[in-house]
C-alpha cells in the first residue's frame, strides 16, 4: 500500500512539473500560410503574432528567435490582466518594439485594468490600436489591410464598422481576440486571413478533451483562421495538452 501511494505521489509530482513546463514554454511556431488571393505583385509578408500574455514577461529567447525575421508585430489581446504591474507591460512592449511596428487589438482581460493608463502607454510608445476599424500598412511592394475588431466576449465588437473603407479585392487580415467572431465573416467580405487567441487551446486538456478547441491553423469556406494557444495562462499557471506558443507567420501566394 505504501509503495502504491509513493508511485501515485511521484506520478502526481511529475505531472505537475510537466504542466508547469508547458505553461512556461517560450516557443515560436513557424506558420507557412499560402493564400489563393494573395496579391501577385506583393513579396511574401512575415508577421509575429502573440496573444494572451497575461502575467508573463516575454522571454529574451523569443525576441532573439524572431529578430530580423518579421515585418510587423500583432498583439491579439489580453496583453495583461488585473494585478499585472504596468512596468511589466512596458517591458514587454519595449521588447516587441525591437522587432518592428506593433499593432494591438483589445481582449476581455485588458479591460480589467485602468484602460486610460494603458492607452497612455500605447501613445507614449507608438503602439497602434485597431478598434473596430482598419489600418492600411504599406509593406514591401503592396498594401496590407489590418482589420481589428474589439473584444466580442464583452460585447464591444462591431465587425460591420471595422469593414468600412475596406474593399474585398484588397489583401485583408482580420484580428479578433475572440475566434467566435469568425461566425460573422462572410466569403464576400474578402477576409483573406484571420488571427485570434482567447481560448488558450483549452489550457488544460484531459485525454484530448478541453473546454475549447486546441490552437490550430485551418482553412474555412469564409477565410483561413489561425487560433493561438496563447503565451500566458489564466486562473492557474498550468497547461496540459495545449502548450504556450507564439507564431512567426509567413504569408505568400498559394
Amino acid at each position: 500500500m505504501l509503495e502504491f501511494s509513493m508511485i501515485l505521489l511521484a506520478g502526481g509530482a511529475s505531472l505537475l512539473f510537466y504542466m508547469v513546463y508547458e505553461a512556461r514554454r517560450s516557443v515560436v511556431k513557424i506558420e507557412e500560410v499560402k493564400l489563393p488571393h494573395y496579391p501577385r505583385q506583393m513579396n511574401p509578408v512575415s508577421l509575429f503574432f502573440i496573444s494572451d500574455i497575461h502575467k508573463r514577461e516575454i522571454s529574451n529567447e523569443i525576441i532573439e528567435d524572431v529578430q530580423g525575421k518579421t515585418d510587423l508585430v500583432i498583439i491579439g489581446g489580453d496583453l495583461l490582466e488585473k494585478g499585472v504591474p504596468f512596468s511589466r507591460v512596458e517591458r514587454n512592449l519595449d521588447k516587441l518594439l525591437t522587432l518592428g511596428n506593433v499593432y494591438f487589438v483589445w481582449g476581455n482581460n485588458d479591460y480589467e485594468v485602468n484602460t486610460s493608463r494603458l492607452k497612455q502607454i500605447f501613445k507614449k510608445k507608438g503602439i497602434i490600436e485597431i478598434v473596430n476599424s482598419s489600418v492600411k500598412v504599406k509593406i514591401h511592394n503592396g498594401v496590407l489591410n489590418l482589420i481589428g475588431v474589439d473584444d466580442a466576449s464583452t460585447q464591444r465588437a462591431n465587425y460591420e464598422a471595422s469593414l468600412e473603407g475596406v474593399h474585398p479585392d484588397e489583401f485583408n487580415l482580420l484580428i479578433s481576440h475572440d475566434p467566435r467572431l469568425v461566425n460573422q465573416v462572410q466569403k464576400e467580405d474578402g477576409i483573406d486571413f484571420m488571427l485570434s487567441g482567447h481560448t488558450h487551446g483549452g489550457q488544460i486538456r484531459l485525454f484530448g478533451w478541453g473546454m475549447y478547441k486546441k490552437g490550430r491553423l485551418e482553412t474555412l469556406p469564409e477565410t483561413t483562421l489561425l487560433v493561438s494557444n496563447g503565451y500566458g495562462t489564466t486562473a492557474i499557471p498550468l497547461r496540459l495538452g495545449a502548450p504556450a506558443e507564439t507564431h512567426l507567420v509567413m504569408i505568400d501566394k498559394g
